[in-house]
């Protein structure tokens, strides 16, 4: 075995040092990473070392199955589970720094490796999957596991291994495993194009504005970054806006001229559906359509019911349940909102009837009027440095861990920052690495990733390398980057996602998160951004340093049921849209505009408010929450009601703090979810406190 490796990894050096008959470094995927804490040398990693890698990781992972399949013992699960676990270690470690770089710092290379690298690995996975005899020795590790003595962790890994493997066609016959590995190829290269398309329209549309006077009733700091990035795009004296949230949404909260409000709103909801190269119609079609034929060949009635199976939510019904109830509720409160601003504009003489594109404008207005708030009083108090620190210091009082800057580290962008997270008795926990400005090269949204997960291997424990991205204001003059209320709760959720990966105590790399519960950490870390006590710790003017007086906290509090409506609606027709795509049934054929037409008629929406994602650039739909957008829903119940648990005994209560890291942040992906759940709370989760804290009961 140590031989084949070698003849392996010689074989890929050879491959990228004599190109062109020039000799070049090494490539670092094939050497050990003496960097600080082990992270990747991000500055030595170039487009040309991927695919090589890849190839290798692949190559390798096929010689060490090809041992465990090739071994004549009896299986059991320290010679077949414990070894499959650890066979695509140099696969992984390429991939999470590929599919990182892919998503928050790409170019025209990656993405051409992203399309010639997918069908790659989606090939191999059918080729482990469909192993017959590695399925065979799991399968029997797996009907002997009552008289084996292994841990919870170890059963649960290797329940949730076998019904994998059967979920991804290990019982069907070889003419039906051709046709999967067929589909799944298909489906490897539409995703990405999907993907793809996406970052190419945000990228492609400016509102370029030359005339001072359309600036109207838009705040100094948002004209001051239109200007700069203007500049940067060599329209000095001009002022550029994107569909980029930072960039749109204050436009649509604050712009007069509602024909550029709506201009740029259009924009931004037609990405994707331009009739172009870059239009994701016939994309989704075909990606809808092969998960249904995926889904029927499988012998499962939708992609949807596959997606539940590993669920809490267990049946697309139970999720039809939940959403359909909450939406029924939220348009009760949108509709009651956009009466209140129908009498705000009807009031002022603007002599229009509310549409999607007006929303925030007059939303802002009611907000003024209501509750006497105007988010430009507030962005002061919440630069991205102090509201990054007061999410420090959350964690501090929480779990004792502490943050401290690392300068001399590699970064896989030169925006991003990195931090050592200790215990409180100093000891190792990982790497926190967070890259908050948007850029071309960066998709949409916000979201926390890996570049290293916990694990012990060969008795040593493997710390884990965590990256959290945003897309947030950047700096503009001699202004530091000040946030939204909305950012700020954006950034304390992805930072509750790094605390899980920060905290994962898990054994093996292969884990199974029921992902119902995986917006879990991140969703309740969102409670403590306004909670009287940590706002004082955190939002402090970035001039003068004075903390938010309490008249603005209160304003904070009163709000707290703003636009309840809307956010809910926008967020259960995007919900309900995913599920309508995934519950069609073998043989489909849509037409996606009309599809998603017809689907919020069905629902009801109100023509004021679009779904939060339309077809065409819904990401989650297509790359890992397809059939699963409901999660964040169906994790507000488990936030909310976990936080109550926090409230009756004090939010920085260390009992409850030190539960809910031992049996929720710990054991994610190794236990069974609603067990989990259990574990911490002491009885099943309860609605009530998520209706009440929306302003929905």
């Amino acid at each position: 075995m140590k031989r084949a490796f070698i003849i392996i990894m010689t074989v890929a050096l050879v491959a990228v040092s004599c190109t062109s008959g020039k000799k070049e470094a090494v490539n670092p995927f094939f050497a050990e990473w003496k960097t600080p804490f082990g992270v990747p040398p991000f500055d030595q990693i170039k487009n040309e070392h991927y695919l090589t890698a890849i190839d290798s990781g692949i190559a390798l992972a096929r010689l060490q199955i090809a041992e465990i399949t090739g071994n004549e013992d009896a299986p059991t699960f320290a010679n077949t589970v414990a070894k499959y676990d650890r066979a695509d270690e140099l696969l992984s470690k390429v991939a999470a720094v590929f599919y990182s770089q892919t998503s928050a710092s790409t170019n025209d290379t990656l993405e051409a490796l992203q399309m010639e690298i997918a069908p790659r690995v989606s090939a191999f996975s059918d080729e482990v999957l469909l192993n017959a005899e590695l399925f065979g020795r799991i399968k029997t590790v797996w009907e002997n596991r009552d008289s084996t003595q292994l841990s919870a962790e170890e059963l649960f890994l290797l329940d949730n291994l076998y019904k994998s493997f059967v979920r991804n066609g290990a019982l069907l016959g070889p003419e039906d495993q051709e046709k999967l590995k067929k589909m799944n190829q298909e489906l490897s290269v539409l995703t990405v194009r999907f993907s793809q398309n996406v970052l190419a329209e945000t990228n492609n549309f400016r509102l370029v504005i030359e005339n001072e006077a359309d600036l109207k009733g838009l705040p100094e700091s948002v004209i001051t970054t239109a200007a700069e990035f203007a500049k940067d795009e060599g329209l000095e004296g001009k002022w550029v806006f994107t569909t980029q949230k930072p960039s749109m949404i204050p436009f649509l909260q604050y712009a007069d001229n509602r024909d550029l409000r709506k201009k740029l709103y259009d924009a931004y909801l037609n990405r994707g559906n331009h009739g172009d190269q870059y239009d994701n119609n016939k994309v989704l079609a075909d990606i809808v359509r092969l998960r249904a034929d995926r889904a029927k060949l499988l012998g499962y009635r939708t992609h949807a019911d596959i997606v539940l199976e590993t669920r809490m939510a267990k049946t697309p019904g139970n999720v039809l349940n939940l959403l359909n109830d909450l939406l029924e509720r939220s348009l009760v409160v949108a509709k009651r909102e956009r009466d209140e601003m129908q009498k705000i504009a009807d009031a002022g003489g603007d002599k229009v009837k509310i549409e999607p594109q007006d929303w925030w404008y007059y939303a802002e207005k009611l907000r003024k009027e209501k509750y006497d708030l105007d988010e430009n009083e507030l962005r002061p108090y919440f630069s991205l440095d102090n509201a990054r620190d007061g999410a420090f210091a959350v964690a501090t009082k929480l779990y004792g861990i502490t943050f401290t800057r690392i300068n001399d580290i590699p970064l896989p962008h030169r925006d991003a920052q990195a931090f050592e997270v200790k215990e409180a008795d100093g000891s190792h926990v990982g790497v926190l690495y967070m890259d908050f400005y948007p850029r071309e090269s960066k998709r949409q949204g916000a979201w926390c990733g890996s570049y290293r997960d916990h694990q012990v291997t060969d008795g040593k424990e493997i710390t884990p390398v965590v990256t959290i991205v945003g897309n947030f204001t950047p700096p503009a003059g001699d202004k530091p980057a000040l946030l939204s209320m909305d950012d700020v709760l954006t950034l304390f959720h992805e930072f509750g996602h790094g605390l899980q990966g920060l905290f994962s105590e898990n054994t093996y790399s292969s884990t199974t998160v029921a992902w119902d519960i995986v917006e879990l950490p991140s969703q309740i870390m969102e409670h403590w951004a306004t909670q009287p006590e940590v706002l004082a710790m955190y939002a402090k003017n970035y001039e003068t340093g004075e903390v938010i007086p309490q008249a603005l906290v209160e304003k904070i509090r009163n709000s707290s049921y703003f636009n309840t409506g809307f956010d809910n609606v926008e967020i259960m027709a995007a919900s309900l849209l995913d599920m309508a795509y995934y519950s069609l049934e073998a043989p489909v054929s849509i037409e996606t505009q009309q599809f998603e037409k017809e689907t919020m008629q069905k629902i009801g929406l109100i023509p004021e408010i679009e779904p939060r994602y339309r077809s065409t650039y819904f990401l989650h739909m297509v790359d890992g929450y397809d059939a699963g957008y409901y999660v964040y829903t169906w994790a507000a119940v488990l936030d909310n009601d976990a936080f109550e648990a926090f409230r009756e005994k004090g939010i920085f209560d260390q009992a409850t703090a030190t539960s809910f890291r031992k049996n929720v942040l710990e054991k994610m992906g190794t236990m069974d979810a609603e067990q989990m759940y259990l574990n911490f709370r002491g009885r099943k989760p309860e609605i009530e406190p998520l209706l009440r804290n929306r302003g929905l009961n």
